[in-house]
C-alpha cells in the first residue's frame, strides 16, 4: 500500500462528551455535525460571541442541564483547560488566536485528548472532511487541509453516484446480516448474497416488505443449493456497458457502477484509459478489440470468454464504446449468452453521432434542416460499400445521415450519394477521435468529402455526418479558402 498522509478511521461517538469551544459559524457547524453523530456536545462559549448560525442551531436543537445523545449544552463562558479533566471523546476549538489555539491543543494533547483546532492543521490530531450521508453508509473525504474545495467537488461527485434510497438498503442490510453471517458459508456463499443485494441497493427507489422477502428467500436458496450450482451460473452474470465515445465524463452513472462492481472486464480497442480508471481496481481487464486492418480478437472468442468467466461465477462486464446497441455486434453476443442461460443486463452508452452533433454544436433532428435521422455502417463485411441499405433513401436532402465507420470509404460514400441524386454541395461534417484531447473535426460539402477525410487521416475512428444541420460548420471552413487541410487546421484549433 502506499503512503497514507492520514488513516481514515470512523468514530462512534454515540452519548460521549465531545468538549467544543467557540461560538462561530463554523463552530456550527461543528455543532451539528457532532449532534448527528449522537455525541454529547459541551459547547463552551460567552453568549455575546456566538454567531446568528450558532444561535439559530441552539434555538433548534435546545439545551440540556444534563446533555443526552445528540444534544448540545450550552456554558455560557470560555473554554479552560480543567476541562480537560473530564477526558472527552475529542476536544474541538475554532479561534482566529494562534496562541489560544496552541495552548488548547497542548491542554489537549497532555490529557491524551484528539484535538481540532479548526484551520490550523499544526494544531490538530484529526480533520473534519467533506462527507456523503447516507447512513449507515457515510463517506469520508479528506484532504487534511490542503485542498478543502477540491474535498468538496470531489464529495459532489460521489453524491451523484450513490442514490439517497441506499440509506433505507443499508438498513436492510444491517437487518439481513446476522441472517447471512449464519446461514451463508463465507466466501463464494456470501458474496454471492451480497452481490445481488449490491445490485438492488442502487434503485432509485427505497426497499420495500416484497424486497425484504426476496432477500430473505434468496438466502435460503444459496444456503440450501449444492456447492457446484452456487460456483455456476447461478451467480454468474454479464452486462454489456457502453462507454460513450471516449470523455470519461460521458459516461451514465449506471455504467460506472458496472465498471466498480465487475470482476473481469473484456474492453474494446476504442475504449479510452479514463474510461478503465474508473473500474474496480480487482478486476481482470482484457482487451479483446476489433479493429479495421488490424489483428482482431475474433467475436467467437469474445463469446467464449464471456460465457466461461460468467460460468465460474464471475461479474464480467463487456465494455464497448459508444452504446452497446449501435453497430456493436451485442446481437451476437446476446443471442449466445441467452443460449448458455447466462443472465444479461444492457447499460446503454452515448453513442458516437450524438458526439459528433456535441462537437459540432448543432441538433441533428434540427427542425428546418431535417426530419429524419439515419445511422448507417460505412462498410460492408466484405470491406466495400455495404449494398443491402436504400441508397436512393438515403439521398434525401432533408435527412440526417451519420455514416458509422466509414473513413477508407468516404470517397465513394460520396460518389454513391451523388449518384442517388444528393447534391455534391450539400454540407458534410467529419470527425476522428471523437471527445478525446486529440479530437480532430472538418468540415465542406459532399463532393469533397474524401479529400477531407483524407486530410484528417485514416488511422483514427472516423465519423461523418452528411446533411444541412452541418451547413454552418461547412460555411466556416469554405471561409479557409474551400481547402481541406486549412479546414482541419481551423477546427482542431477551435
Amino acid at each position: 500500500m502506499g503512503a497514507l498522509s492520514v488513516l481514515p478511521v470512523f468514530v462512534s461517538l454515540h452519548g460521549r462528551p465531545v468538549l467544543l469551544a467557540g461560538g462561530s459559524a463554523a463552530a456550527a457547524w461543528k455543532a451539528e455535525m457532532l449532534a448527528a453523530a449522537g455525541a454529547c456536545v459541551e459547547l463552551y462559549v460567552p453568549a455575546a460571541e456566538r454567531d446568528p448560525e450558532m444561535q439559530a442551531l441552539l434555538a433548534e436543537l435546545g439545551t440540556s442541564e444534563t446533555p443526552r445523545a445528540g444534544e448540545i449544552r450550552h456554558h455560557d463562558r470560555a473554554w479552560a483547560i480543567d476541562l480537560f479533566a473530564t477526558r472527552p471523546a475529542l476536544a474541538i476549538l475554532d479561534t482566529e488566536s494562534e496562541a489560544e489555539g496552541q495552548a488548547f491543543a497542548s491542554a489537549a494533547r497532555a490529557a491524551s485528548v484528539p484535538v481540532n483546532v479548526v484551520d490550523k492543521p499544526a494544531f490538530c490530531d484529526f480533520a473534519f472532511g467533506s462527507i456523503v450521508n447516507r447512513s449507515p453508509v457515510v463517506v469520508g473525504i479528506s484532504t487534511f487541509g490542503a485542498a478543502p474545495i477540491l474535498g468538496q467537488a470531489i464529495r459532489r461527485r460521489i453524491e451523484t453516484l450513490l442514490p439517497p434510497a441506499l440509506s433505507d438498503w443499508a438498513a436492510l442490510a444491517a437487518k439481513l446480516r446476522t441472517a447471512a453471517m449464519e446461514k451463508l458459508a463465507p466466501g463464494l456463499e456470501r458474496r454471492a448474497f451480497w452481490e445481488r443485494f449490491a445490485d438492488k441497493a442502487f434503485l432509485t427507489r427505497a426497499p420495500e416488505a416484497a424486497d425484504d422477502a426476496e432477500a430473505t428467500r434468496l438466502i435460503d436458496a444459496i444456503a440450501s443449493a449444492p456447492k457446484a450450482a452456487v460456483e455456476g451460473t447461478a451467480i454468474g452474470k454479464v452486462t454489456l456497458v457502453g462507454a460513450g465515445p471516449g470523455e470519461a465524463e460521458l459516461l451514465t452513472l449506471k455504467a460506472v457502477r458496472a465498471l466498480q462492481a465487475a470482476d473481469v472486464i473484456l474492453f474494446d480497442d476504442l475504449v479510452s484509459d479514463s474510461v478503465l480508471e474508473l473500474a474496480r481496481r480487482e478486476a481482470k481487464r482484457m482487451l479483446v478489440g476489433k479493429r479495421a486492418a488490424r489483428e482482431s480478437c475474433r467475436q467467437e472468442d469474445i463469446n467464449a470468454l464471456m460465457i466461461q468467466f460468467a460460468k465460474a461465477g464471475k461479474s464480467v462486464v463487456r465494455l464497448k464504446s459508444g452504446d452497446v446497441s449501435v453497430f456493436g455486434r451485442a446481437g451476437e453476443e446476446l443471442r449466445e449468452l441467452k443460449a448458455e442461460g447466462i443472465p444479461v443486463a444492457i447499460v446503454p452508452g452515448i453513442t458516437a453521432a450524438s458526439a459528433l452533433a456535441a462537437a459540432f454544436n448543432v441538433s441533428l433532428t434540427h427542425r428546418d434542416h431535417a426530419q429524419e435521422l439515419r445511422f448507417v455502417t460505412g462498410h460492408s463485411k466484405k470491406g466495400g460499400l455495404p449494398e443491402n441499405v436504400d441508397w436512393a433513401a438515403l439521398a434525401k436532402p432533408n435527412a440526417t445521415t451519420i455514416f458509422y465507420m466509414g473513413g477508407r470509404m468516404a470517397e465513394k460514400i460520396a460518389s454513391r450519394l451523388i449518384a442517388e441524386g444528393l447534391s455534391p454541395a450539400i454540407p458534410v461534417g467529419v470527425a476522428a477521435n471523437l471527445s478525446r484531447e486529440d479530437e480532430t473535426r472538418a468540415a465542406g460539402r459532399l463532393d469533397d468529402l474524401g479529400a477531407i477525410v483524407g486530410a484528417i487521416g485514416f488511422d483514427r475512428p472516423i465519423l461523418i455526418g452528411v446533411g444541412a444541420v452541418f451547413g454552418e460548420a461547412a460555411a466556416k471552413a469554405a471561409s479557409h479558402d474551400g481547402a481541406a487541410d486549412a479546414a482541419v487546421a481551423t477546427l482542431r484549433a477551435s
